[in-house]
């Protein structure tokens, strides 16, 4: 049954406005509605991920959300130009250089919003 279902992302943020701030200045995104203490986002192709105030956000250590992009350089220089901060990881079987990983055909890079989700843009070649 669920395999048949749209699916959608939920972020927590301490501070909604705050979040809507760095959503729409950093990243250039509009909410498509609000309801009480929720922010929802939809993209282009229908996805959709809320935002939703709480005090337990930012606690969680893995990546909460991510975008498939066509030119991962690209788009990094761009959010870079906007102020975002990419993470960078050395860990086993995970290293960024510039903030970028290579692995096999895909290449990743992370950074945190303003309520510290991280979040991810990915390239599959």
């Amino acid at each position: 049954m669920l395999a048949t279902l749209e699916t959608y992302a939920v972020l927590p943020a301490k501070d909604l406005q705050r979040a809507r701030q760095f959503y729409k200045e950093k990243l250039g995104l509009e909410p498509a509605a609000e309801d009480e203490g929720k922010l929802v986002y939809k993209s282009a192709s229908g996805a959709t991920f809320s935002i939703y105030e709480t005090g337990n956000a930012g606690t969680a250590q893995n990546t909460a959300m991510g975008w498939s992009v066509k030119d991962l350089e690209a788009e990094v220089a761009d959010l870079r130009s906007r102020g975002i901060v990419f993470e960078e990881y050395d860990l086993p079987g995970l290293k960024t250089v510039n903030g970028i990983t290579a692995q096999g055909n895909e290449k990743a890079a992370w950074f945190k919003d303003s309520e510290g989700n991280i979040l991810c843009l990915s390239q599959t070649s």
